[in-house]
């Protein structure tokens, strides 16, 4: 199926509509977690909920799973996965470094993207035909760098801290390898891989929603994607995305 550059207009249209009057206002923040702190706030519930209206008016026997509200009609090989905000803690934290992200995948592999920030009026797309950018300074296609050297990078991570004893190891051997890190950047950090300004993001953790969004993104901007076993993202876990092959396998190799 073929999915139009207006649907992802649409999708980000509806989910400003919740977030941007909620965003930098007083609101209730509830947390997910008995021990620690994931959390949740009605702008990602509302976000969530008119996502959902959308597709399912448009796309009646697709399969939904977002991060509130879980999966509905599983059975579908289509299925649309949403994170209604992802970057809560930027969000509640007044910090424009959240975004919306709505992904498609068919048969279980992510065939269309959007991350949309509503508050800077941006939207980073891919819908089969090279990934593209909306927003300040007008329309463009969207194109990785050409860095192929670790010396030569910007590496991107949400926060060191969420890595595990190994895996901050391993991390941490990347980092000390590149030439500028830059923590806090939550899925905005994919979308400047893609628009070159960028060139490593490295994350732990992620869950399908995470994550399914911004891997069509990153690969029809030229970019790679791949879990730090080499194998496909749409699943989450640890993430590594690079804007070359040759960056990709120098750091893979140092997670390794």
């Amino acid at each position: 199926m073929t999915i139009q550059p207006a649907l992802m207009r649409r999708i980000a249209e509806a989910a400003a509509a919740e977030t941007l009057p909620r965003f930098r206002r007083p609101g209730q923040v509830d947390n997910k977690l008995s021990s620690g702190f994931d959390p949740v706030t009605e702008a990602d519930r509302a976000t969530e909920r008119a996502i959902r209206a959308l597709l399912t008016e448009s796309f009646p026997e697709h399969g939904i799973h977002g991060e509130e509200f879980g999966l509905e009609r599983e059975d579908s090989d289509h299925r649309w996965i949403i994170d209604p905000i992802d970057g809560t803690r930027a969000f509640i934290s007044g910090l424009p470094l959240w975004g919306t992200l709505v992904g498609l995948t068919i048969d279980g592999r992510a065939v269309a993207g959007m991350m949309s920030q509503p508050f800077t009026g941006e939207l980073f797309y891919a819908v089969g035909e090279g990934a593209q950018y909306e927003g300040p300074g007008g329309p463009r296609a969207l194109r990785v760098r050409d860095t192929t050297e670790l010396a030569d990078a910007t590496l991107c991570t949400t926060t060191p801290a969420l890595f595990d004893p190994l895996r901050r190891v391993a991390y941490d051997r990347v980092e000390a390898a590149v030439c500028l890190p830059r923590y806090g950047t939550d899925c905005y950090a994919y979308a400047m891989l893609a628009a070159g300004q960028i060139d490593l993001v490295i994350e732990t953790g992620l869950n399908p929603y995470d994550i399914v969004a911004l891997i069509p993104i990153i690969e029809q901007a030229g970019g790679i994607i791949t879990n730090w076993a080499g194998g496909r993202a749409e699943s989450g876990g640890d993430i590594i995305a690079a804007a070359t092959p040759a960056l990709h396998e120098k750091a893979l190799a140092l997670l390794r």
